[in-house]
């Protein structure tokens, strides 16, 4: 794999700009690109305490600015500062119960973030091709069990899924005004849930359980028999580099899905692979079924034929290997004393050479 990811990207005219790249997936991108000799700059809010960002101890590490993205004036000023030759935009409000606590901060950072992040790289001729991070919670969900494909019709249920849908729209809408009046390649792409080392958001299966293993208490979970398309943090970041090197390339792709290929497991499954990776004994407390139906949707599962056929991008890890993988990180870190930086370089080692 190494001798194909990131060739093209190496020869742009400038570095890539990441927004959100003090996030969890910011992070882990930053720290590939950087192994494959790609040069990068961030743009996000100040890492938050006990960040992989910051545990990593990675301030300063890069050209970097903490800019809100609501702020379209410090948006721009930083774009035409350092003339990107594409844009990763992962920078939002990501976490669904959080949308419901603050639905209108959660529109404006996603939708109106968005728009600020395109008006200003389409205002600077150095950028080529955008790349927009939405969600696999975009397409309408009636909890039937099938696979989403990317022509499916999108629809959100809460704040954070409609605000999502609308950044959708942002994006078609740019996406026609460079038909019309040139500009950036622009596409948007759509990951399942993502899990890996450092994690530490509140509400998210992952690190409820490391929070769990470290006070060595009981672990209570929601909606046990809720699925969803767990994947290795590494593996829709690896499709995201395949999809913009498409795009710089002359593809004609509007949107693309990246998820696991099995059937998506339970959380009930995904806590019972994991929990023998940890070499304390826990008592794990499930909630009544379903606690959160109507909050968050039950079954979750995406169809990533297109991004296989297209750009020949599969997962390398399986679900059942990500969840282990995630354990395995936070093992060696708390409990074994290997550095964060060091423990995410050793999977994407795992990546890059074993194709």
């Amino acid at each position: 794999m190494e001798l194909t990811l990131g060739v093209h990207l190496k020869k742009l005219s400038g570095p890539i700009l990441i927004t959100g790249h003090t996030g969890f997936k910011g992070t882990w991108l930053t720290l590939l690109l950087e192994r494959l000799n790609i040069s990068v700059v961030g743009l996000s809010l100040a890492p938050e305490a006990d960040s992989l960002f910051e545990r990593a101890h990675r301030t300063g590490v890069m050209n970097e600015e903490f800019i809100d993205i609501r702020d379209f004036g410090a948006v721009s000023r930083f774009i035409t500062k350092h003339r990107p030759a594409a844009v990763i935009h992962m920078a939002a409000q990501p976490l669904v119960l959080e949308s419901y606590k603050t639905p209108r901060e959660t529109f404006d950072i996603n939708v109106m973030g968005t728009v600020n992040v395109l008006e200003a790289a389409f205002n600077t001729n150095s950028v080529e091709a955008v790349v927009i991070v939405t969600t696999d919670k975009v397409y309408r969900n009636d909890n039937l069990s099938r696979a989403f494909v990317e022509t499916d019709s999108l629809a959100g249920k809460d704040p954070y899924s409609a605000s999502k849908v609308g950044t959708e729209s942002v994006v078609a809408a740019w996406q026609q005004i460079a038909k019309v009046s040139g500009g950036p390649k622009v596409i948007s792409v759509r990951a399942g849930n993502v899990i890996g080392g450092g994690d530490w958001a509140q509400n998210r299966l992952f690190p409820d359980l490391i929070r769990g293993f470290i006070s060595e208490g009981p672990i209570h979970i929601r909606n046990p028999r809720s699925t969803r398309p767990w994947q290795h943090v590494l593996d829709p970041l690896h499709g995201y580099l395949l999809a913009l090197e498409a795009i710089l390339k002359g593809a004609e792709i509007n949107s693309m899905n990246f998820g696991p290929i099995s059937e998506s497991l339970t959380v009930q499954q995904m806590i019972d692979t994991c929990i023998t990776q940890w070499p304390l004994k826990i008592e794990v407390v499930y909630g009544a079924e379903p606690a959160d139906s109507h909050i968050e949707a039950i079954e979750l599962q995406l169809n990533s034929s297109f991004a296989h056929a297209n750009l020949n991008w599969r997962p390398f890890w399986n679900q059942k290997e990500a969840g282990k993988a995630t354990v395995k990180w936070w093992d060696f870190v708390l409990l074994r004393g290997l550095s964060p930086l060091d423990a995410c370089l050793q999977d994407i080692e795992n990546l890059l050479q074993n194709p």
